[in-house]
């Protein structure tokens, strides 16, 4: 299967890809998957041209032919005012509008502030909702007192889980709770009452 992560980190080296690169391996812990890393940075001038005259150069349209072919993908953008970048939004203008139809997408953010976190859900959501992609439901934010805290690398496994569920068709995992049986409250409360469960409120 093949995994493609799309990193708009800006700087090298960038937080932005080390995040992408720990969920990629986290879904390489999981299952096989061939890997191929998309830096925007190194596509912004191709990006730009593409959207003046409408076609786009030899390394966007391989980048372009990756995303599309790939089993599943790992998006990661740097937040900037409050939202995804505009070159990582750009790239996807630029991708033909049916290429996320029905592909597992895995939502990822990096940021300077816990404050942005809701980003996930007000932005990048929205955006794969809209191409039709099927989003993981964890999506994972990075701040800057996130690395090397407690909590990151739980939901980097989580949502790289969801991923590889998605990607390969297998079930979710069991629970300790699925083979419980439930019994209806009213016998609960019949079984704590010598004489039955009386009417009344």
């Amino acid at each position: 299967m093949k995994l493609v992560v799309v990193s708009a980190g800006l700087s090298v080296p960038s937080s932005t890809r080390l995040l992408a690169d720990r969920l990629a391996a986290a879904v390489g812990r999981q299952t096989s998957v061939e890997v191929e890393v998309v830096e925007l940075r190194d596509l912004a001038v191709e990006i730009a041209h593409n959207f003046t005259n409408g076609f786009p150069g030899r390394a966007l349209a391989a980048a372009q032919d990756a995303v599309t072919s790939a089993d599943g993908l790992i998006v990661v953008t740097p937040v900037f005012s409050a939202s995804y970048s505009g070159l990582f939004k750009s790239f996807f203008d630029v991708l033909d509008k049916d290429a996320l139809e029905g592909k597992p997408v895995l939502i990822a953010a990096t940021g300077g502030s816990a404050r942005h976190s809701l980003v996930l859900e007000h932005a990048l959501r929205p955006l794969f909702a809209y191409l039709r992609a099927v989003v993981v439901p964890t999506g994972v934010y990075a701040a800057s007192e996130d690395w090397g805290a407690e909590g990151l690398d739980a939901r980097i496994e989580r949502a790289a889980g969801e991923l590889t569920r998605l990607m390969t068709g297998l079930p979710k995992p069991r629970r300790p709770t699925d083979d419980l049986e439930v019994v209806p409250f009213a016998e609960r409360l019949a079984a704590l009452s010598p004489g039955g469960v009386r009417g009344g409120r």
